[in-house]
């Protein structure tokens, strides 16, 4: 009988017809079975579904309205058989033996809920090495990760259960969805490290949302959204206000030197809000 668990990896696209057929050989290519393979077509209007087409049964296509890459991915989930869940953006691609190395330390660490690989990056073609901000940790990692998001979502597998106990992608944010949830989870979880480079991120392409205009923005409404929700310890919570002071602080600077004043106003408000409110709050209120 085969004991090992379904992994479900899941696929969100959108017009990446140069880029889709190799993320997903990339999958099906894995030496670890059984594998479910969900590809969620978000509205594609280009040769997406001709490529997807040619796998067959091999893989499940989902083809659905343009409404995001976090409806599209919660499209995916809901719709996953796996007990462990694997992403991969359309435009990466993994190297062999990625989900045979992940399985095997969860079943060597029943106590983890989630962990991720090490990565290759390749910009416009060339490889380049991450600066040291973006080298990725093991443990309890909700603090450095208010600064910049440290996990990556095609490097990551987590139990099916943690969605039941933290939500799905907020998909009301147009980008820095991945952010948003890593909080939620780092937040409650330790996040463990495969120090082993096993997925390919290539970047550089126009249609990036790691390109989108203003990101900081989302970022903010990212740390807001955590502050209030009651569930961060006095640390995080004094952590995050100092993040999001100086983030609400260089975006209004950018926002005045494009002439958008009032949105000026309203970040650096906020800021010396969630600064003051950060310094009355009670402990007793933030567990």
């Amino acid at each position: 009988m085969n004991t090992s668990p379904l992994v479900s990896v899941i696929i969100p696209v959108f017009n990446r017809e140069t880029f889709i057929q190799k993320a997903v050989d990339s999958v099906l290519l894995q030496d670890y079975r059984p594998i479910e393979c969900i590809v969620v077509d978000d509205g594609s209007t280009d040769q997406t579904p001709r490529v997807l087409a040619g796998f067959d049964n091999r893989i499940r296509v989902i083809r659905k309205e343009n409404l995001g890459v976090s409806a599209a991915r919660n499209t995916g989930i809901r719709a996953a058989s796996g007990s462990l869940i694997a992403f991969l953006d359309s435009d990466d691609y993994w190297l062999p033996g990625k989900i045979s190395a992940q399985v095997a330390f969860f079943k060597t660490h029943p106590e983890a809920i989630l962990c991720q690989t090490n990565e290759i990056w390749i910009r416009n073609g060339r490889r380049v090495n991450p600066g040291k901000r973006h080298k990725k940790r093991s443990g309890n990692i909700f603090i450095p990760s208010l600064a910049l998001c440290l996990i990556s979502p095609s490097a990551v597998m987590m139990r099916r259960s943690l969605f039941d106990r933290i939500g799905f992608f907020d998909e009301t944010l147009p980008a820095c969805e991945d952010y948003d949830l890593w909080l939620r989870v780092t937040c409650k979880y330790e996040v463990h490290l495969i120090d082993e480079a096993l997925i390919v991120k290539q970047g550089g392409h126009p249609d990036q949302l790691s390109r989108m205009p203003g990101l900081d923005r989302f970022r903010i409404m990212a740390i807001d959204k955590i502050m209030k929700t009651g569930k961060l310890t006095q640390d995080q919570y004094e952590a995050a206000a100092r993040v999001l002071k100086q983030k609400c602080r260089i975006y209004a600077k950018g926002c005045a030197r494009r002439g958008r004043f009032k949105e000026a106003e309203k970040y650096l408000r906020m800021a010396e809000d969630e600064y003051r409110f950060s310094r009355r709050t009670d402990q007793r209120n933030l567990h």
